[in-house]
Order: structure tokens, then C-alpha cells, then sequence
């Protein structure tokens, strides 16, 4: 399915989320900003694409930093530029709160970044020459968006649908909270007449049906067994750091997962490990999902397939 005029998918790695950038002659905008460490790569992608033009809008669907990552940059090269993130998320952007905005739970990076606008569940935006709904999408995140335009069919997707399924339930990993709300948010898409989805990360499709219907199947094995979630969580988490450090010292893996608090408190209330032996398998499980090596005394990292 072609995009529409005026609309740009620019397709990251697994680190970094997918950006959606819009140009007509009155606005430009970016849906999401990718992560910290490829911020000059963004702002070098967005460069390319405005070819002069300043960037007018940012949109976050949600403040996970692999979607956010890339606001401080584009913020100091544009400065006019207008920010919008979730409505619940504002007043903890205002304020800057890196614990409240899970920056630190996840030990995740993300320089501090202004906002403009708090975008409301129903709020329209105009986006090259359409009009965009934003939907609640909680699960993956209590105060994530999608995008929706009736019009075309074409869902912005973010973390709550992706081909082969969806972002960790995080809401989960420390409360019961998370797995209704993944549902909810499925049950909506479903709903809609979707003929493209744009992930946050992965490929756009067309395949929305199978999509839904494997993501319904992967919600009923996490939810029938929570420590699931929890043990995939921390595997991810994991994941996520080594691919922004690419090689770790195996002596270093238990201190630095000890230092997240996501990953501390879903071992806590899941699996009960000692530093050691949480490290011992998470080691264990990145190396058997083809994800990461040893080489000598450090874990080295495995880039994904797309």
C-alpha cells in the first residue's frame, strides 16, 4: 500500500523506534524521535527529508526513551519547534521527573526536552493535509497513543501492534496492571477499518487480521502465566543495554542489572534470583535467542534481524 503524499516512514534498528514524518507546505512533523545514542543519525535522516525546511511539530505516542530519545536534538536545531506527548506525561515533562517518566526504572538515557502540549484521547491533528485521531492505547505503557486516520486506513501503531506482536506489558513487571489494557487497546484496533499499520519498530504491513489474531494468542500465554512477561521483560530490558553499550564485561552484568529497578523489582516479585544467578540467566538467554555472545570476558551484542 502506498503512504499518501507527504508522509515518510523512516524504518530504524530495533534500539530506535520508527519515525513518521510529515511535510505539506503549511507543517512538518516527526511522530516519535528514536533513542539518545542515534540522535545525530535522526537529525541527519530529518535534515535529509525537509531539504532546508525547519521542523515545525514533534509528537511522542509515549515516553519510553527509544521514542522520545532524539526531542533534545531536534529541540536545539529547531528551536520554534512545537512539542506535543501524552496529556498524562506534561506536567512530568514540565517538571522534568526522570523517575516518573521511567527513564530510570528502565536505566534508560534521555536528555531533558520541553513540551508544548499535552495531547487529549479523541484529539485531532492535522498532519500533511489529514486528519490523525489519537487514541489511548494503554498496555505496553498507561499513557501511549496510537495514531489513526479513518480516511486511508493507516494506523500509527507505536508499541501496542506490531506484525509479530507488541511491546512488553511493563505495567506488569511490578503490578497486576497491564494485561486488560493490552486487550482493551487490541479489541480497539480491531475495531477499526486498519489496512496499514505503522509500527513503532519492525516493518509496515498490511496483514492486519493475522497481526491482531497472533497478538491476542501472545496476550492469553502472558496473561496465563505472569512470570512469562516478567522473565521476557528483563530479557528485553537486558537487551536494550547491551545494545546501547554493544560489549559489557561479564563481571559487570550483575551490578549493572542490579542498578535498573525494573529489572530489580520484576526479579523480586517473579523469579527471586541472587545478582549472580539473575545474571548467569539472562546471559543464558540472550545467547540461546541468538541475541548476544561471550567473547573472552565480555557479553557482546547480536544486532536483530528486521
Amino acid at each position: 500500500m502506498k503512504l499518501p503524499e507527504g508522509m515518510h516512514v523512516l524504518e530504524r534498528g530495533w534500539l530506535s523506534s520508527n519515525n513518521i514524518v510529515f511535510i505539506d507546505k503549511e507543517k512538518t512533523a516527526i511522530v516519535d524521535t528514536g533513542y539518545k545514542s542515534h540522535e545525530e543519525q535522526t537529525l541527519e535522516l530529518v535534515q535529509n527529508l525537509l531539504t532546508g525546511r525547519p521542523l515545525d511539530a514533534i509528537y511522542n505516542t509515549h515516553l519510553h526513551s527509544d521514542h522520545c530519545g532524539g526531542n533534545r536534538i531536534l529541540q536545539d536545531t529547531y528551536p520554534k519547534i512545537h512539542t506535543a506527548v501524552p496529556e498524562a506525561e506534561f506536567r512530568r515533562v514540565e517538571n522534568w521527573d526522570a523517575r516518573l517518566l521511567t527513564f530510570k526504572a528502565t536505566g534508560q538515557r534521555c536528555d531533558q526536552f520541553h513540551a508544548e502540549e499535552g495531547i487529549k484521547t479523541n484529539q485531532k491533528i492535522r498532519l500533511a493535509g489529514m486528519d490523525w485521531v489519537a487514541h489511548c492505547a494503554g498496555g505496553h505503557h498507561p499513557y501511549s497513543y496510537i495514531l489513526f486516520n479513518e480516511q486511508n486506513g493507516i494506523l500509527i501503531s507505536a508499541d501496542a501492534l506490531w506484525q509479530k506482536g507488541f511491546g512488553v506489558i511493563f505495567p506488569a513487571l511490578d503490578s497486576w496492571a497491564g494485561f486488560k489494557e493490552t486487550r482493551d487497546t487490541l479489541d480497539m484496533i480491531e475495531a477499526m477499518d486498519v489496512r496499514l499499520v505503522i509500527p513503532g519498530h519492525g516493518k509496515p504491513f498490511t496483514e492486519v487480521k493475522e497481526a491482531i489474531e497472533a497478538a491476542h494468542s501472545r496476550i492469553n500465554y502472558l496473561e496465563a502465566d505472569p512470570l512469562r512477561n516478567a522473565q521476557n521483560g528483563i530479557k528485553v530490558l537486558a537487551k536494550f543495554l547491551l545494545m546501547d553499550k554493544q560489549r559489557i564485561k561479564l563481571t559487570q552484568v550483575p551490578k549493572l542489572l542490579a542498578s535498573i529497578p525494573l529489572i530489580s523489582v520484576a526479579n523480586r516479585r517473579y523469579l527471586s534470583y541472587g545478582d549472580i544467578h539473575l545474571a548467569y540467566w539472562t546471559v543464558t538467554q540472550l545467547k540461546r535467542a541468538g541475541a548476544a555472545k561471550v567473547e573472552g570476558d565480555e557479553l557482546v551484542n547480536i544486532e536483530p534481524a528486521y
